[in-house]
């Protein structure tokens, strides 16, 4: 048996103290997801996710002065337009909302990596992800120039990252071909190239208005038993120009992060969703957990797991306690 002194060496190795910085939490890994709706001085609290809200310009830039000074690095931009339509065509304007957004961000913060979702959901009239053919079967290949002209406005307005979210096929590839014509070779692509049909959308959904008005995600989102179509998404999602990927949900697919982490070396998102963050916020305002070492110990689960970055809706809470 080893004496006491010697298990307190051992604990001290360069190894183990590497393995210690590797998983240990960082401001900048979270990415904040917000949401940014038409008007001022709007602030409008989301009832099925507890502490966030829906943000006019004016108040994105605060909450996003608030990020930036616990160092949270990074935000994610979703959209609430005033109209929508068969085509989402907010989602692609000039004076879009998340185009405002990105626009007033890169002003008062020019160093805050600015991240865009790409996506029809919120846009349009019917609520699903792409446009329609015969007015309820989402016609893939139809969608694909809507969502290159969303990421060309993006980037336009200022985008540091584009985001597709669509699971459409082919639109990496489409993507990164209008960026690089348009004059952004160098801006890149975060997909969500492992994005699962899941029962966890559900409080995101209320906070963009973005429910479908009929049936559901199923026939472009991943089958949740479907590990190996995981894997495939991933590769073909980098084969086409893909700079970062993402598994969504995190928690309950922490299984594909770790494979995605072991197969690929690109950096790696997980994103925390609307349902886990509701599921916790709701157990720790009940009193039936301790909220704030669950929310830590998920948020530790997920970068073990092998995530570099995560989408979190506590990433601001979080940050504020890794810095106390």
């Amino acid at each position: 048996m080893y004496p006491i002194s010697r298990l307190r060496r051992l604990r001290m190795t360069p190894n183990l103290r590497a393995l210690v910085r590797e998983t240990a939490l960082e401001p900048a890994d979270f990415i904040a997801p917000l949401f940014v709706v038409h008007g001022s001085g709007i602030r409008e609290e989301i009832k099925t996710m507890p502490g966030q809200y829906r943000l006019s310009v004016d108040e994105l830039v605060k909450e996003c002065e608030g990020l930036y000074s616990v160092g949270v690095l990074s935000v994610m931009l979703f959209g609430i337009p005033e109209h929508k339509d068969h085509t989402g065509s907010e989602a692609y304007s000039h004076n879009g909302i998340v185009q405002q957004g990105i626009r007033a961000l890169k002003a008062a913060l020019p160093d805050l990596i600015v991240i865009a979702d790409i996506c029809m959901c919120e846009y349009t009239d019917h609520g699903h992800c792409g446009i329609l053919h015969d007015h309820y079967t989402v016609d893939n290949d139809a969608t694909l120039p809507y969502l290159c002209r969303q990421a060309v406005s993006f980037a336009e307005a200022g985008a540091d990252i584009v985001a597709p979210s669509d699971m459409m096929d082919g639109r990496i590839a489409a993507m990164r071909k209008a960026l690089d014509e348009a004059g952004y070779e160098q801006l890149p692509i975060m997909s969500y190239a492992a994005k699962f049909s899941s029962a966890f959308y559900g409080p995101f959904r209320d906070a963009a208005d973005s429910a479908p008005s009929f049936g559901d995600r199923r026939s472009y989102q991943m089958d949740p038993a479907n590990i190996r179509e995981a894997m495939r998404e991933i590769e073909g999602d980098i084969a086409e120009g893909a700079d970062i990927v993402m598994v969504k949900p995190a928690l309950p697919y922490l299984d594909v992060i770790r494979w995605a982490r072991d197969r690929y070396d690109l950096p790696l998102a997980a994103y925390q969703v609307s349902g886990e963050y509701a599921m916790i916020q709701a157990a720790g305002l009940n009193g039936w957990i301790d909220r704030e070492r669950i929310m830590m110990e998920s948020l530790l689960s997920i970068k073990r797991a092998g995530a570099d970055l995560i989408l979190t809706y506590f990433a601001r809470e979080a940050a504020e306690l890794l810095r106390r």
